[in-house]
């Protein structure tokens, strides 16, 4: 007689379940907890915020996820400051995240790199916050389902009730919170307010993001990735032909990982290590992306997870910006590789670097 097969059992254990979820408004109150605890205030105000864009994203990585059934993948008509044609969804994002921002009735002052001016939202008798954000970074390949994301950074002013332009110009290190938003397989936010990187995941069951990386650092052993769009290498400076050169043919080992979606690229360096660049080239005199609203909320996240962010120069968070969508180089990643990198850009300052040959 056949022996009859077990029943696979529908019944989850209670170690299947996270009895004690860190969401992300229970993280955003223990932190304010926490600060009180260090420095005898709170920053309710950004609290509010923190929990305002976490909305803002919930409803952007369902039109991401529903763009191609919407039709949002199509032109909306016009283009950003940068000259870029925005899609329907871009237009979609930007208007999100500005509406969530200005209903906390907490921020002051917005940037956002689809909007050619800043939003200064009259009427508020205490708002002493700026936030800069781009809201879509890598809309170009939506349609191919290349992962896309939201970039933002956040300031504060203690010294008048009102913030203006001026507390939004201010170096990256002035910051009081920065992170992005990968919507991906999964929906991942990563934020910094000043202590630690963490990592929230939209969990789809009840809607809400639980922390599933707590105080993130750099891997102690990075590994050897480069992430650039090597088509421009020609049109780079000698420091940066001869680091690549260098990792490509004197180290070795290193492998080409280039998604061309900034959040994205930045968020595998982050987890793995090695060295992400967007160096400037002989048509983009100041390199491509945006000081404001790309590269320092990046660099707070990297150097506050043990890492290095420079423009080849100065390192990311000290430079002042002159305008809201001024433009700069930039090399991110793990200590190993940007002091590298940074190593060759003394040799070129010094006159003892040639041309190293056609880079491949």
């Amino acid at each position: 007689m056949e022996a009859k097969k077990p029943r696979l059992s529908t019944v989850m254990s209670d170690a299947d379940y996270n009895t004690d979820p860190v969401t992300l408004s229970r993280f955003i109150m223990e932190d304010d907890h926490e600060r009180r605890k260090l420095y005898g205030k709170t920053r309710t105000s950004l609290s509010f915020i923190l929990g305002a864009i976490g909305v803002a994203a919930k409803v952007t990585a369902n039109a991401v996820q529903n763009a191609g059934m919407q039709g949002l993948y199509a032109l909306g008509g016009g283009a950003n400051q940068s000259g870029e044609d925005q899609k329907k969804l871009d237009v979609l994002a930007n208007d999100v995240f500005v509406n969530v921002l200005r209903n906390t009735k907490k921020v002051r002052v917005m940037v956002s790199e689809e909007l050619d001016e800043p939003i200064v939202v009259e009427g508020l008798e205490h708002a002493r916050y700026v936030c800069v954000f781009d809201p879509l970074d890598g809309s170009s390949n939506i349609e191919c389902n290349v992962s896309v994301g939201t970039i933002f950074g956040i300031y504060h002013t203690d010294d008048k009730s009102l913030a203006d332009l001026s507390d939004g110009l201010r170096p990256g290190r002035e910051m009081v919170a920065a992170g992005y938003i990968l919507y991906s397989s999964s929906v991942v936010m990563v934020l910094s307010t000043g202590h630690g990187v963490h990592m929230f995941t939209l969990d789809p069951t009840f809607g809400e993001f639980v922390m599933t990386r707590r105080d993130w650092h750099m891997p102690s052993v990075p590994k050897k990735i480069y992430s650039c769009n090597t088509g421009n290498a020609q049109k780079w400076d000698l420091a940066t032909r001869h680091f690549l050169r260098h990792i490509r043919e004197e180290v070795g080992g290193y492998s080409a990982r280039y998604v061309g979606s900034m959040v994205t690229d930045v968020h595998r360096t982050l987890l793995y290590g090695g060295i992400f660049m967007y160096p400037a080239d002989k048509k983009n005199k100041r390199g491509k992306l945006r000081l404001l609203y790309e590269c320092f909320p990046m660099a707070y996240l990297m150097e506050a997870a043990g890492g290095m962010a420079t423009d080849g120069k100065t390192p990311i968070l000290d430079i002042q910006p002159k305008d809201i969508h001024e433009r700069c180089p930039i090399y991110l990643g793990c200590t190993r590789d940007v002091e590298k990198l940074l190593e060759f850009v003394k040799l070129q300052d010094e006159g003892k670097l040639e041309e190293p040959g056609t880079v491949i």
